[in-house]
């Protein structure tokens, strides 16, 4: 990753970390409310009680996961309390709690698609050009996130969706060293290009997925 970006343009990664900066302060607050939200609905009011229930950036802002999200693109937010023993099937609550996380950034990437498809149509120049660029970077690192969090690995959400898969000794053991494989991750992503590829492949899929259902504005700006 270091290596990669001292042979790249400098410029346009300073631009992307800025535009990420946005997303900061808008993605990751909706993927934690998402998962406190259906926590509460599932009966756990923990986040809501601690008052992580709500958007405000600062409140979910943690300090290795936000800066890998400004660096790489793929990160974390400081994760939203959940208590497992107010579910009625502790894993399966776990489970979808995890995967509301991930489907608030694809539903967020499918809207920033929409206005990016229907900012198409205005007159171009720098300033459109700029702001096309911005919610263009604003999607993939939406997409991204959601990508990534669906790793089965501590501490990202795929770890808790898939657990629920997995006998109750095996899942709890492997959630005690939530940390260390945190850090582990950490050095992957920042020092080695082991999960470049595969990322970026997953990463395209789904944009080209969300291509797809936004095609309705491909039809209507054909119609205009």
């Amino acid at each position: 990753m270091l290596t990669s970006l001292m042979r790249g343009d400098w410029s346009g990664y300073l631009f992307q970390i800025l535009v990420r900066v946005l997303v900061v302060f808008t993605a990751l607050p909706f993927h934690e409310f998402a998962h406190g939200w259906v926590a509460r609905r599932l009966g756990d009011h923990t986040a809501e009680r601690l008052g992580r229930l709500d958007l405000n950036p600062l409140h979910h802002f943690d300090p290795v996961g936000t800066t890998m999200l400004l660096l790489t693109g793929y990160g974390w937010a400081k994760p939203v309390p959940i208590n497992p023993m107010y579910f009625k099937n502790h894993k399966t609550g776990m489970a979808l709690t995890a995967l509301a996380g991930p489907v608030s950034n694809l539903l967020l990437a499918w809207v920033l698609l929409i206005l990016y498809k229907a900012m198409v149509v205005l007159p171009y120049n720098t300033f459109t050009y700029t702001l096309l660029m911005m919610v263009q970077i604003m999607v993939s690192t939406n997409i991204s996130l959601a990508v990534f969090n669906l790793i089965p690995c501590p501490p990202l959400d795929g770890a808790k969706i898939f657990g629920a898969l997995l006998p109750d000794r095996i899942y709890w053991s492997v959630m005690r060293y939530e940390h260390i494989i945190m850090y582990a991750l950490f050095a992957l992503i920042m020092f080695t290009p082991v999960l470049d590829r595969p990322l970026a492949l997953l990463t395209g899929l789904m944009y080209r997925l969300l291509d797809i259902l936004t095609g309705f504005m491909d039809l209507l700006l054909r119609l205009l």
